[in-house]
């Protein structure tokens, strides 16, 4: 029995289904590679290490607030109030959409605007390299924003590094406010995020005392405006019971403007006021460094398989030749042959 002959009635060995999966070679090509999948899950174990270490520490403050009574607000409901839209007036909303409305315009873009214009706190967000915790105060990058002359620098083109109110609003909403509310209760939550513990506490104050008095400011003059319309409508009837109906307007009104003069919480009363956090909120070094070292080994994993795939193509396509000259020898040598002879 020739050589060629006996390569061809041996069984191939290791020969599985296409559906089968042999264990044995996952492992087997997991040990060849094992230096790249070692390799790069400690390179990747060392990137997000350093990438935690790099991130600055975050603190959060929190204030939890509940809705103030709906009679805060001084409007009368019932039959007052539908002779009142007859009359042509507004008188309100109860407590609960009013606290809607509040919790909205909280992160509107006019009261952030004029929120952060007014505490000057466009330098602590667009300028600010970390916080000195011993001296309690902001390290600012003196290319954006000088402190001392308190004026912004300027690009590479002569532009000026002032922020925008789009940017400032921008910059607070996704890095700073988080604003929610608990669906069973009612229960608002106030929540501030900055790199100073300070700040996030200070400013989540300014936020409940301001989005208060902004309320309040805006029922106030809501509530003069009714009165000037419903006195100047008062002048013009001469019935009397149109008349006593103004007069119990024009005295819901009234009690509107005294009772939001009077109460400091006009809408949300502090339930939990904010404190100087103690500890950070972010970011999460050791799940950041464990996330980083199981994505390397995942990806060391994969690119070990895609080579172990890429080379059986290849070899098995040198095979596919070898085997097409074994079997057939006799067929090359007569096509030799013949050529020889007709040369």
């Amino acid at each position: 029995m020739t050589r060629y002959e006996r390569v061809l009635e041996t069984p191939e060995a290791g020969h599985y289904p296409d559906d089968e999966i042999d264990l044995r070679e996952l492992f087997a090509t997991l040990w060849a590679g094992k230096w790249i999948v070692i390799l790069m899950t400690i390179l990747f174990a060392a990137g997000g290490v350093a990438y935690a270490l790099y991130k600055p520490d975050i603190y959060q403050a929190n204030a939890l607030l509940a809705p103030a009574d709906g009679e805060n607000s001084g409007r009368l409901g019932g039959q007052l109030g539908s002779l009142a839209s007859l009359a042509g007036v507004n008188i309100g909303e109860d407590g609960s959409s009013n606290t809607v409305i509040a919790k909205e315009v909280l992160q509107s873009r006019v009261f952030l605007t004029d929120f952060i214009r007014r505490h000057e706190l466009a330098a602590p967000l667009m300028a600010t390299e970390a916080w000195n915790i011993r001296q309690s105060e902001w390290v600012y990058n003196r290319e954006i924003y000088n402190p001392e002359t308190r004026e912004w620098g300027t690009d590479e083109d002569g532009e000026s590094l002032e922020p925008t109110n789009w940017d400032l609003v921008k910059k607070f909403r996704e890095s700073h406010l988080s604003v929610s509310e608990n669906q069973d209760n009612g229960m608002v939550t106030v929540s501030v995020k900055s790199r100073s513990p300070v700040a996030a506490m200070q400013w989540t104050e300014w936020l409940v005392k301001d989005i208060n008095e902004h309320m309040r400011a805006q029922d106030i003059e809501d509530a003069e405006a009714s009165i000037n319309y419903l006195e100047a409508k008062l002048d013009e009837t001469n019935i009397a019971g149109m008349q006593q109906v103004f007069y119990q307007l024009i005295e819901s009104e009234t009690r509107t403007v005294m009772l939001a003069n009077a109460q400091q919480e006009y809408v949300f009363k502090t339930v939990d006021p904010a404190v100087v956090p103690q500890e950070k909120t972010e970011p999460k070094r050791a799940l950041i460094a464990i996330i980083a070292t199981m994505l390397g080994g995942m990806l060391s994993v994969f690119i070990v398989f895609v080579r172990a795939f890429i080379r059986n193509g290849k070899g098995n396509n040198v095979g596919r030749i070898e085997q097409s000259e074994i079997r057939h020898p006799k067929q090359d040598r007569t096509t030799q042959a013949t050529s020889t002879n007709t040369q």
